[in-house]
């Protein structure tokens, strides 16, 4: 049906993603939707669809008990999940109504995983700890998917105030450096002035200050950009493959140590964030009527 190449699938992925996708479900997901795309006329949100009934099938596994199944199903839950993008991407047969059903097949998938396990093992050992841990997977999961958007506007809200002060002619610091370290950034920010002479941009740099706290994390941030890894190590994604994957994979006497450690993690980074975002946000020279303006 299709001449696509294995390049031609790579090309769709994203510039940057989670570690796990990135060295453990790409190399598979993008194989597979090469197969797809060539010899299918499937669509992506009937991938979506897929994913979510794989999805469906690893909840009963883990809720019979079948731990090692139920790992396996999801890694091919979420492996599908990965494929539907790319199809879209390549074929441009997305929908705007996909980024919705992806959105939340994505939790439904979770709550029904995280109770299969959890309520799965209370009826075979009697284990409440199994339970309580069912529910903070859930919780911890929401609060991510609720911080992530929340952090957005934020940023969002940052960058137009800085809009409003430099009346648009700026572009940010880490925009202009990519994968090169900030021991560059003088001389990036000048050749980025000279082929952008004619707009005026200014580069600002937001993340000063952070990482004038942490010197560290730049060589830390290059290693990751340029092996397309995202800075957030661990995500809901990791999360996720922790505790409904490897978990699992260890036995039942893994879930809930491995989940408390996932979690304990999952917060250390969203925190990590919030402090890198808030710390951005003080970067911008403020009044009481720009902010009225345009954060209200």
């Amino acid at each position: 049906m299709g001449g696509f190449t294995l390049d031609d699938i790579l090309a769709t992925r994203k510039p940057r993603d989670s570690w796990w996708t990135v060295f453990m479900v790409d190399p598979l997901a993008c194989r597979l939707a090469l197969l797809v795309a060539n010899h299918t006329s499937i669509t992506p949100n009937a991938l979506t669809r897929l994913s979510m009934l794989i999805g469906f099938a690893s909840a009963a596994a883990f809720t019979e008990g079948m731990l090692v199944a139920g790992a396996v199903l999801f890694y091919l839950s979420f492996t599908v999940d990965c494929m539907d993008g790319k199809i879209a991407r390549l074929k441009g047969t997305g929908t705007p109504f996909g980024l919705w059903l992806d959105y939340v097949g994505d939790r439904v998938r979770v709550v029904c995983c995280a109770f299969g396990w959890g309520f799965g093992e209370y009826t075979r050992t009697g284990d409440t700890d199994v339970v309580l841990a069912a529910v903070g997977v859930v919780v911890l999961d929401l609060f991510r998917y609720i911080n992530g958007p929340q952090l957005k506007r934020v940023k969002d809200a940052t960058r137009a105030l800085l809009e409003t002060r430099l009346e648009g002619q700026y572009v940010l610091a880490e925009s202009v450096l990519r994968s090169r370290p900030r021991s560059e950034l003088e001389q990036a920010a000048a050749e980025f002035e000279q082929t952008a002479e004619d707009t005026g941009a200014t580069v600002v740099d937001l993340q000063k200050a952070f990482h004038a706290r942490f010197p560290w994390y730049d060589r830390f941030r290059v290693f990751l950009v340029r092996h397309r890894v995202r800075t957030h190590v661990v995500s809901g994604i990791e999360f996720h493959a922790a505790v409904f994957v490897v978990a699992p994979l260890f036995g039942a006497a893994a879930l809930v140590p491995v989940a408390a450690v996932a979690g304990t993690l999952l917060l250390t980074f969203e925190m990590f964030l919030v402090y890198r975002v808030w710390l951005a946000s003080r970067q911008v020279p403020r009044t009481a009527a720009e902010r009225e303006k345009i954060l209200v």
